[in-house]
């Protein structure tokens, strides 16, 4: 019954202030009604009715996946960018000048040591030849003429019928004629070794580049570059191959703190890895140079790798591994749970009380997706490996281990 139902009905009862009194103990009654209600509710219903949905609004904890880090004895690596140069490298110019009368080779093939590349006009060269043969014939007879008389000279004068100064004259023109026949014989191997360098071979085994210069030019060669020459073509080796790099001087403290460490040889392995592939090569590293570079605060170094399969070609760039240590116990988390905080970097931990801890570490390299962990963790703290986006340093989180496995 409501309010105004009530209140109409009283208003029929006579004198006015008996019904505001009829009036206000309505409303006590229908107030002790509703609480009545209430109470009588609550003692069917139970507390735990009006309890739920206060508990249905509280945060769960969120889940997250935690492991150990990962044990293994790894070595200490240094990680760089190289580029690959040729162990052997020519520029193919001419000793002797002429017209280039043949190209012996495809543009980009591999010649071996010996085999023909270019060929020079050797007709001048073969008339030289034969004018120097020509003078050495005659320089031979004049010594054999000059033997003779000398050899006449010498008779008489012991004989007492030439005089002295005969003999020795004749002996004069036997030394000239002598020498006469050793320019001459000079002259012929010059002659000869212009001829030879008319036909250009091979040096080495190896890559030849493209041709410069085409049949039918005029090429100028020269023995001791002492005048401008021709360059016709580039030769490079390809059974191994140099892989140049440069250390910073901090990575170099570390390499050389290492070596002295272990007391053992420069030839050391390095892994090499080209674009697009794993670590899958080996080389060695031979040399370290003797002086930082004051500009770039760098120091060159240099390894050589084997080319059997002829992919690795002078100009590439590479990417290698050196080892500066024996492997070590070490610890490894992945990746992904490693997390930038400006300048340096953190983990996320879970205690046993299930609060969220933040640990700074410091980094190593990477192995096979999992990061080496040098200092910051022991082997017992359980690390946040999924899940860090819904955890927080300071907050609780359900934690549920799984088994981290270490790879190569």
């Amino acid at each position: 019954m409501s309010e105004s139902t009530i209140q109409a009905r009283v208003t029929h009862f006579p004198g006015r202030r008996s019904s505001r009194k009829t009036v206000m103990s309505v409303k006590a009654w229908l107030g002790t009604a509703v609480a009545l209600g209430i109470l009588g509710t609550s003692v069917i219903l139970g507390p735990s009715y009006f309890g739920h949905s206060a508990m249905a609004s509280a945060p769960l904890a969120p889940t997250v996946a935690v492991s150990i880090p990962a044990e293994q004895n790894i070595e200490r690596r240094l990680l760089f960018l190289g580029q690959f140069s040729a162990v052997q490298q020519v520029e193919l110019r001419p000793q002797v000048g002429g017209t280039l009368n043949k190209i012996a080779f495809k543009d980009g093939d591999i010649v071996h040591e010996g085999d023909l590349l270019f060929e020079i006009d050797p007709t001048p060269y073969q008339i030289r030849l034969n004018q120097a043969t020509a003078q050495l014939q005659t320089a031979r007879a004049k010594l054999e003429l000059a033997t003779l008389q000398s050899g006449r000279a010498d008779t008489l004068k012991q004989s007492g019928f030439g005089t002295i100064e005969n003999a020795d004259q004749r002996a004069a023109d036997k030394k000239a004629a002598q020498a006469a026949v050793d320019d001459a014989q000079a002259a012929v191997h010059d002659a000869q070794f212009d001829l030879d360098h008319t036909r250009m071979m091979a040096p080495f085994t190896g890559r030849i580049g493209t041709h410069m210069v085409s049949v039918g030019n005029l090429v100028a060669g020269s023995r001791a570059a002492t005048s401008p020459t021709t360059l016709l073509a580039t030769l490079v080796s390809v059974d191994s191959i140099y892989l140049n790099f440069d250390m910073s001087e901090s990575d170099y403290a570390t390499f050389q703190r290492e070596r002295q460490r272990q007391m053992g040889p420069l030839a050391d392995t390095v892994e090499v890895a080209l674009n697009g592939e794993s670590f899958s090569r080996q080389g060695t590293l031979d040399f370290v140079d003797n002086t930082l570079d004051r500009s770039s605060g760098t120091i060159h170094a240099r390894a050589t790798v084997p080319n059997t399969d002829g992919l690795l070609t002078p100009g590439q760039f590479a990417r290698l591994r050196v080892a500066v240590s024996k492997p070590e116990p070490a610890l490894l988390v992945p990746d992904a749970s490693v997390l930038p905080d400006q300048s340096d970097h953190v983990v996320l931990t879970v205690g046993p009380d299930g609060v969220v801890t933040s640990k700074k570490v410091l980094l190593g390299d990477l192995r096979g997706g999992l990061r080496v962990i040098q200092a910051g963790l022991t082997p017992s703290d359980r690390v946040i490996i999924e899940g860090m986006p819904m955890a927080r340093p300071g907050a609780k989180v359900n934690a549920e281990t799984k088994t981290l496995f270490a790879q190569n």
